[in-house]
């Protein structure tokens, strides 16, 4: 085979019969493999970013903290996955493309490694694959995503651009609201007496699985009296670190599959990994993230005066160097004055404050003050008046622009010294 083998990672419980197995044959030669063995998801994902080339990786489906992300993980650094399963867990959706009993043989095993594995030798560098990470579904709901600084009004607003993206009967009243901020206010705002389920549990759904639309709805409660389904938050703003950054999207993308229409109330925190250098801080905003990624538009919200002017400039830069495009971004003034001299002034400032004219940033939406505070208290119906301009905004972007394209699934190596460095002071340098 002129220095060929499979290279074949393995995690697993160290006693597992398949984990001394492969050990065995891999040392008596019995198959042309080499055999790497992970005890854990940290000493795997070592050896992913090592850049050595690895064949394959056979995991063992009850291994904790195996997820979409570790499956991931591998398959970008070019590493086909193979699950050994009794049966007992699903995977479908999980991008697993092959799954072994516990008790295989060697030519089992060497029948899956032909079909997916790759043979390396000593010379070959890291391979990459080609292969989506998910395949993009046959249809998908629009998403609208809402976001702004603290106390500006933002979950109100999803109220009201859900409420009346359910009134219209396009729709079929197949719309959603999900609550994906940290510290979520939806449960409080609809009066929920139930908390249970709720984001946390339709991210754990999909993180090794891809649950039908049915399931998907059983996870949302239907408002009555507005017409649409809720998606409970966090029940914790620290629960954010019990979900995992590709189950957020699959859940977000689940969703899309499940509803018509999906309005996703979330921050305007969305730093990454690339802003700061810190991993957690992009985990902690994987749900703005995720939605503003998708969104067919994006609305932007403050308030008017000097201050919210300036915070909604802000979001709007936060959101352009999130990577959304500035023709899907719609600025939304709340409790705006119903003078047209301010409400010009105010539109003014922001084009000064936002690169509008070169971004293409749609027209400001203002919505008038409006008794909010009693209708959420007594579980009535928003005023349509807040309600219908969002509404109308969010049809002729989505109309005009269409889906957003499909986030890369590729992988940006970071160069060395780019984290923290200022170029001014290398020019002077």
């Amino acid at each position: 085979m002129g220095g060929e083998r499979y290279v074949l990672l393995g995690l697993g419980l160290p006693r597992s019969p398949w984990f001394r197995a492969v050990a065995h044959w891999a040392t008596a030669g019995s198959l042309p493999l080499e055999f790497v063995k992970c005890v854990s998801v940290d000493d795997l994902r070592a050896r992913l970013r090592s850049g050595r080339p690895f064949s394959a990786l056979l995991v063992d489906a009850g291994m904790a903290g195996v997820d979409r992300d570790t499956l991931d993980a591998a398959r970008l650094a070019g590493c086909a996955v193979i699950i050994a399963d009794d049966g007992r867990h699903r995977w479908d959706g999980a991008g697993a493309p092959a799954v072994l009993p516990p008790d295989f043989d060697q030519l089992q095993l060497l029948d899956v490694l032909r079909g997916h594995g790759v043979l390396i030798t000593r010379a070959d560098r890291a391979v990459t694959d080609d292969t989506p990470v998910t395949a993009a579904p046959a249809w998908r709901g629009r998403v609208a995503a809402i976001c702004g600084a603290g106390g500006t009004g933002t979950s109100s607003a999803a109220i009201a651009l859900a409420q009346a993206m359910a009134a219209d009967v396009r729709n079929g009243g197949q719309v959603v609201l999900a609550d994906l901020a940290r510290p979520g206010q939806q449960a409080m705002l609809h009066d929920a007496r139930e908390v249970v389920p709720g984001i946390e549990e339709l991210v754990e759904a999909h993180r090794m699985a891809t649950p039908s639309a049915a399931e998907v709805r059983e996870h949302t409660f239907h408002v009555e009296h507005r017409g649409y389904s809720l998606l409970l938050g966090l029940r914790r703003a620290r629960s954010w670190s019990a979900l995992r950054p590709r189950a957020v999207e699959a859940s977000v993308a689940g969703l899309a599959r499940a509803f018509r229409v999906v309005v996703c109330d979330c921050d305007a925190d969305l730093e990454g990994e690339a802003d700061g250098g810190s991993a957690d801080v992009e985990d902690r905003n994987a749900m703005a993230r995720a939605a503003v990624s998708v969104a067919d538009v994006v609305f932007a919200v403050g308030l008017p005066g000097m201050k919210g002017v300036h915070s909604l400039a802000r979001v709007v830069g936060d959101l352009m160097g999130a990577g959304v495009e500035g023709g899907r971004i719609v600025v939304v003034v709340n409790r705006a004055p119903r003078s047209p001299r301010a409400r010009a002034e105010i539109a003014r400032c922001l084009a000064e404050l936002t690169p509008a004219r070169r971004h293409g940033l749609a027209a400001p939406v203002y919505l008038p003050e409006r008794r909010v505070e009693e209708a959420l208290r007594d579980g009535t119906r928003l005023p349509a008046a807040l309600g219908a301009p969002l509404a109308a905004a969010f049809e002729h972007v989505a109309a005009e622009l269409g889906p957003p394209p499909a986030p890369s699934a590729e992988a940006a190596p970071v160069v060395p010294g780019s984290l923290g460095h200022w170029e001014d002071e290398e020019a002077a340098g």
